[in-house]
């Protein structure tokens, strides 16, 4: 496999410190509406990078449930590796990649848990199924096989009415709060545009990094 020769050149759009918005959380939502419009798959997918409890990095695909200016949200398994890498070390990093736009964002911030209030909520919103796998998967622990977990999911599903299902105490959301962020457009020849937002008391300063 000759993997050295596989190259793209990236001529989609360019960014500027004139043409992006000073606000970098309305410069995210600009570009995931961008994401959006284009169809591109899974836009609210990012990878979610962690310091595991081991001490190596850690990254994981998830899928963003909201975002504000008080930060970005998605939902887990608190028990999960995730999970217990976060309550030891809140520090994380979010990257989004959206190859059909020639674009990356990477987040960086401090988590903390959502409201047991926000998490019901969307935990409620959720179909049925989804809540049961919730309910069923202890998730990151060793199981024997897949047909182990599909019979707990059959024995939950059979037995649990709809309205009883309540949001499991070890299941819910994470809020990411940012202290920087960084959007990548890729530019011909490699000369990538690069714009990095930096939090600065209420506000935030603005720097072009080199490609």
């Amino acid at each position: 496999m000759k993997l050295h020769s596989i190259r793209s050149e990236y001529k989609y759009a360019e960014l500027t410190e004139s043409n992006i918005d000073k606000n970098p959380v309305k410069q995210f939502e600009r570009w995931l509406n961008d994401a959006l419009n284009a169809r591109v798959s899974e836009p609210t997918a990012m990878s979610v990078a962690t310091l595991n409890t081991d001490g190596f990095p850690d990254s994981r695909i998830v899928l963003l449930k909201d975002f504000s200016e008080e930060g970005f949200t998605f939902f887990t398994n608190y028990n999960s590796n995730k999970g217990k890498s976060i309550f030891q070390n809140p520090r994380v990093g979010l990257h989004f990649f959206w190859p059909e736009l020639e674009r990356q964002i990477r987040i960086s911030g401090f988590t903390e848990k959502t409201s047991a209030e926000i998490s019901d909520k969307y935990f409620s919103s959720r179909p049925l199924t989804s809540r049961v796998a919730a309910i069923v998967s202890n998730q990151s622990s060793r199981i024997q096989s897949r047909e182990f977990l599909q019979n707990l999911f059959n024995i939950e599903m059979g037995k649990t009415p709809v309205e009883k299902i309540n949001r499991p105490e070890n299941w819910g959301g994470f809020i990411v709060k940012p202290v920087s962020f960084e959007f990548w457009q890729g530019r011909e020849n490699r000369l990538h545009d690069r714009i990095l937002f930096e939090r600065s008391g209420n506000g935030w300063i603005l720097s072009r990094l080199a490609p």
